[in-house]
């Protein structure tokens, strides 16, 4: 190979390599550091990244994703080393179409794309919003097997209105305040059209849009092409198999509770969407299914009397008439508190972003009426978190069902330890990326969400032992993602949006798909004619 010379003379084994960049790995003095090492190796030794990453997925999950992965993007353009994926922006909103032939990947399965506007909990992070595409697609791969170089994060650079982004002399993005309206519109038009043409078979994935964009580009385009919203359908199917499972362990049904939602943003309405899928499974039509939803936003309760109220919001609006009875110091804006009080609700889910919403007074009122609350602070990252798990347990004298949307250690309580799951949603969209791909459906369905929220519940280890977690480890997150794919495609058989074949077709394809990184053996080919 000509190498001789080139290298020490012992050959390294991926054992011997795994030892190496993980004792260098350790030695990164914080959780930053410890990301932009990983990134580098990801660029270097894709094999090597992977390896290490299923090795250690528990201690590096929370690293390359959520909460480190925000961080990561906060300083984008100070710890920017190399480019991966594809940039487009809105200058060149004409040359889409030549950007795509630029792709430094052509087979292409996947596209997960953002414009950065809501990156987790953190808002406008202009072009740092690449660390969140690069990082789910890492997460297709480790999770579910998805080949890299099948896979194509985008930015779409329409400017920023991030005053700190635009005043920073290193910011890599276009400085221009963000394209809004009708030119906004155009140019995600335009995008899709391209990505069409270009990869007519892909599954796109859209990621960390604005409320008041998520949900109607989703809408726009779901019967268009194969594509999903993960912050919409990803977080509602996680988010309703830890409620299922939570329904078990209180012999419950999910139709049989009353639901509180602080925020009422996109992945509010995602997991609106999935329960109200669930108790219709249950029995209840949609209308009694949604009349035991409370969403509360800043304004407070979403009732049909506000005229405020985003359209996505208004399919959730609670009549007025049904706080009539209720004791209100001012009945035009119902405080989450006051909500808590007269619902008296035995689930409790915030997707605010507002650290400490739900207070020690409001969880004990809760409490106060049912046996087992069931609470899930689940914004993200860490420090954007509801509340924390150990006070819950505490305010709650340890009868709490707790999941969260950043990973949280152990809670001790009465001579106890209580597991704290984390409504991950990498135990659903890389299986559902999976399912699609093997099965080639031509769409995806709330239906599929559903089917993977009924399989992702069956896994919880707090079903068999007490004070265990709702959610699985991560070590079982490529077995689950093999189970989520079958469902996925069989669903997608049933529903006529992918051609038939029998379930060990399906299975084999579904393993045929999944990559397992390991090098390969090269060969000195023959260079004489």
């Amino acid at each position: 190979m000509g190498l001789l010379g080139l290298l020490p003379l012992h050959c390294s084994t991926i054992s011997e390599q795994l030892a190496r960049v993980y004792e260098n790995y350790r030695r990164k003095e914080n959780d930053l550091e410890r990301y932009i090492f990983l990134t580098a190796l990801q660029d270097r030794n894709e094999v090597l990244f992977y390896r290490l990453l299923n090795e250690h997925i528990t201690e590096m999950m929370p690293i390359i994703y959520t909460p480190t992965v925000g961080e990561g993007c906060r300083r984008y353009s100070h710890v920017f080393r190399r480019p991966r994926g594809l940039y487009i922006s809105y200058p060149h909103r004409d040359e889409i179409a030549l950007l795509l032939n630029n792709s430094p990947v052509q087979d292409v399965e996947v596209i997960v794309v953002t414009d950065g506007e809501r990156i987790l909990g953190l808002g406008d992070l202009g072009v740092g919003g690449m660390g969140i595409p690069v990082g789910k697609l890492s997460l297709y791969t480790l999770c579910a097997g998805i080949h890299p170089r099948r896979t194509l994060p985008i930015l779409l650079d329409v400017g920023t209105d991030n005053e700190e982004l635009l005043n920073d002399p290193l910011y890599l993005g276009w400085r221009h305040a963000r394209v809004r309206g009708k030119e906004y519109e155009e140019f995600i038009e335009a995008f899709v059209e391209a990505v069409m043409q270009k990869f007519p078979h892909v599954l796109l994935q859209w990621e960390d849009f604005s409320k008041q964009n998520a949900p109607r580009i989703l809408a726009r385009y779901r019967d268009r092409l194969c594509t999903f919203n993960d912050d919409i359908q990803g977080t509602g199917a996680v988010t309703a198999a830890g409620l299922l499972a939570a329904s078990a362990l209180t012999k419950s049904k999910l139709s049989e509770h009353q639901i509180v939602i602080l925020g009422a943003g996109s992945s509010a309405i995602g997991i609106s969407n999935q329960i109200v899928a669930v108790m219709q499974q249950d029995g209840l039509n949609e209308i009694q299914a949604r009349a035991n939803l409370w969403l509360v936003d800043s304004r407070g309760l979403v009732h049909d009397a506000r005229q405020d109220l985003d359209e996505f919001k208004r399919q959730y609006a609670q009549p007025l008439a049904r706080t009539r009875d209720w004791k209100l110091n001012d009945s035009s804006g119902i405080t989450f508190a006051e909500v808590i009080a007269n619902v008296r609700p035995s689930i409790l889910i915030g997707t605010s972003a507002q650290p400490g919403a739900f207070t020690e007074p409001v969880v004990r009122d809760m409490a106060s009426h049912v046996e087992r609350p069931i609470i899930f602070p689940l914004s993200n990252p860490t420090s954007k978190s509801e509340a924390t798990p150990a006070d819950l347990i505490q305010w709650t004298e340890g009868r709490a069902l707790v999941a969260t949307g950043s990973p949280f250690a152990p809670v001790t309580y009465d001579n106890r330890t209580i597991e704290i799951g984390q409504c991950n949603n990498s135990f659903i969209f890389p299986g559902v990326g999976l399912g699609i791909i093997a099965s080639a459906a031509r769409r995806v369905t709330d239906a599929m969400f559903v089917a993977a929220a009924h399989v992702l519940s069956q896994f919880s280890p707090a079903l068999h032992r007490a004070d265990a977690s709702l959610y699985p480890p991560l070590e079982q997150v490529r077995e689950i993602s093999h189970r989520v794919a079958l469902n996925i495609g069989l669903e997608a058989q049933s529903s006529g949006f992918a051609p038939p074949s029998s379930v060990e077709e399906l299975e084999q394809k579904i393993k045929r798909h999944m990559w397992k990184p390991h090098y390969v053996r090269l060969r000195r080919g023959c260079l004489d004619k």
